[in-house]
Order: structure tokens, then sequence, then C-alpha cells
């Protein structure tokens, strides 16, 4: 079997990060995605170093394991097209604006009556029942409104808000739609009913930052404040080393413990700021203080040799040039090549999750724009002359 979700067919009409993200991790676990165009394209096959014109590095590394149609739905003979393939679909994916959807003719309720199984998966910036519910979201206005671009400004001592340097809020969206669209197709192989899912990108950003941040609040005593003291300590930072940095936590008493016998200040779990979890998170900034001066002291090498026989987490501070040469993605082939065959060599990621008794793989490289066109439309059973038609070719 090629991974778990073979045999699970997804028509897939979202574009730029958040939908083909999670389309792509339903086509890595081996569902049949087909991934429905306009005529120019998702607006991303324009971004990032190509060699042919729509494949830009940012596209490629989205949209594998998925075949392209195109289809201009302004055309009523495409529109029809559409919704014969959805009519032999087992999940529907968009990410238009919910009014737009509903214009269309692609809400729930429309589909429904024609494919009772569907699982009809939705993901916009707000929740459906919301007066925001068609407002506008990107990942910029969410990393924003959801207070990460605040928090991450505090955190790293700028003069205002910053945003995350990745496009966190589509990307983790995009793996939570992922994941419900999986739990929707579990319930209806129990029960055999399809049904309606939405993610909201606000809600989810939110869920996935506040547990440790709500603080306070989470047991109604706002004094106590909003927001984890130890993630916002200037100390936490991968630690200068006399010759570079190094990552390092200590957690545990025991952890600690071993930390200051390495650093040769045992007498500093004898200390009450020290010798509790609680009270170090109470003195965080002086905790990490002391970790900081002591870990100048030595170089990189003469650390990682320390650190290793006290059994302590660490790790390298890596630039993003590094990864390539780091030893363990070397040893799991983490930078996967493949030949494309229009593209030539390229580099893609490894499916991150194993899947031991149904293995995923990449069974295809990323589409060209249309590249699956007449493909597809020929396994929903149109003929060369409706192809022709859906195309806007005039017959002879």
């Amino acid at each position: 079997m090629a991974g778990p979700l073979e045999g699970v067919r997804v028509i897939d009409l979202t574009g730029t990060v958040l939908g083909p993200m999670g389309t792509q991790v339903l086509g890595d676990a081996g569902a049949d995605v087909i991934k429905v165009e306009p005529p120019g394209g998702d607006a991303v096959r324009h971004v990032g170093p190509r060699r042919s014109p729509g494949m830009g590095a940012y596209f490629v590394n989205l949209n594998r394991n998925k075949r392209s149609l195109v289809l201009d739905l302004k055309r009523p003979e495409a529109r029809a097209a559409l919704l014969r393939l959805i009519d032999g679909a087992d999940v529907f994916v968009h990410n238009m604006r919910l009014a737009a959807a509903t214009r269309a003719g692609l809400d729930y309720d429309a589909l429904a009556t024609r494919n009772p199984r569907l699982i009809h998966a939705s993901a916009t910036g707000y929740r459906m029942s919301s007066s925001l519910r068609d407002e506008p979201a990107y990942d910029d206005i969410i990393q924003g409104r959801s207070g990460l671009a605040s928090l991450n400004g505090r955190a790293t001592g700028a003069d205002g808000p910053r945003y995350v340097p990745t496009v966190m809020a589509d990307k983790l969206t995009g793996h939570v739609l992922a994941g419900a669209i999986g739990m929707a197709l579990y319930h209806r192989e129990r029960t055999g009913r399809g049904q309606a899912l939405h993610v909201p990108m606000l809600d989810t950003v939110l869920a996935f930052l506040l547990p440790e941040h709500l603080w306070g609040h989470s047991i109604d005593d706002p004094a106590q404040g909003i927001g984890y003291t130890r993630m916002l300590t200037p100390h936490r930072r991968p630690y200068a080393t006399a010759d570079g940095f190094l990552c390092l936590i200590a957690v545990t008493d025991d952890q600690w413990t071993r930390l200051f016998r390495v650093f040769g200040r045992p007498e500093l779990m004898a200390d009450p700021r020290f010798a509790s979890i609680s009270a170090r998170a109470d003195n965080i900034d002086l905790v990490y203080g002391v970790v900081t001066e002591e870990m100048a002291r030595r170089s990189t090498a003469e650390w990682l040799a320390l650190l290793a026989d006290a059994d302590l987490p660490h790790g390298p501070a890596n630039t993003l040039e590094d990864l390539r040469d780091d030893p363990y993605l070397r040893e799991v082939d983490f930078f996967r090549r493949m030949d494309h065959p229009t593209e030539g060599a390229m580099t893609t990621l490894a499916i991150p999750v194993d899947y031991f008794g149904t293995p995923a793989e990449i069974r295809r490289p990323p589409p060209r724009l249309g590249e699956h066109t007449d493909e597809v439309l020929r396994e929903a059973g149109l003929s060369a002359a409706e192809i022709g038609a859906v195309k806007g070719q005039q017959t002879p």
C-alpha cells in the first residue's frame, strides 16, 4: 500500500499556502489529490527561483504528490466538469471566502445533495459563526491579530511587533486541516456519512499559542499576568560559547543538578531560588543569567563533550545554510533528491511521518500547470469533445 489514504480522492480547490500545505500532507499519505487551478495557475507558482515559468521553488515544496487540472470556472462547461469530479470524490477542499463558495454553488449543502459521502473541508480566517466570516485573512494578518507578532517582538527586544520569519499561521492551519479531514474520513468509514468541516486560522493559531501563555488568566487571576515568563526572558536564546553558539535546556530537578555540577557549581541547587521547578520559574532571568555566564567560559566542542557525558539535552544552533550538512539530517536522508521530467534535478523534503504498516512515499513530483487536465477529465468519463469544450476549444 502507498500510504494509509490510498484510494481516497481529493478535489483540491485551494491556492497559495494554507490549503496546498494541507492537501500535500494528504497526498503524502497516499491520497489522489487533484489540484484544480485557474488558467493562470496558483499564484505561488511564480514565487522563488525556477528553471521554467510557473515552477517556482515555493510552489514545488507545497505541491508534490498532486495532479494539476486547469479549469476556468467562469465557463459553464468547466464548472459542470468540476461537479462531475466532486461526484466521484471523497474530499473537497477549498479556501475561498465562504460567501463566494456559496455563490458558486460549492457550499456543503449544494454538494452533499450530489454526494452524501463527501467530506467538505474549508479553511478561512475566522469562524463561520462570526461577523468576520468573510473577511480576507493572510498569514501576516493572523500573526498580528493573534498576538504572535507582538510576542515575538517582545521576546526579541524589537522596537515593536515583529512577524515570525516563516508563514506559520498558514502552514500550521494547513496541518490542522489535514488532520481534521483524516478524522472526518474515519467517522465516515464508521457511519457512511460525510460532513462539512471548517478550520479558522485565528482560532487555530490561538489554540496553538496560548496553552502556556494564557498563564494567570487560566485560573481567573489576571494579576498573575499573561505570557509564560520563561519564553519571554532575553536569556532564552542559543547560548554564546567561547567560540560559537549552542542550544541547551534543563527542565527537571535532576537535570539542573547535573548541569550545575558540570558548571562546577553544585551548591546552586541548595539556593532556594534554584532548588525547584516553581522557584526557577519565578527567578527565570537569574537562572538563565547564570547559564549564560557559564556557557561563555568554554568552547562549543568542550561543551558538546561535557553535556553529552552528563546526558543533558543540547544541540547545535544551525543556520539555514548548516542544515544540508547536519549529521542527523544526512543520516535520515531528510533532503531527498528527485528528477523532475521537465525541471531536472530537484531537492524536496522527506515525509516527516513514518507509517510502518502503510509506508508513505513521494510518488509524484510537483505538477506542471494543467499537466493532468486531459487525464483527469477522461477518468471522470468526459469524452474528447466534452474535454475540448471544457478547455474552450472549438470542435472541427
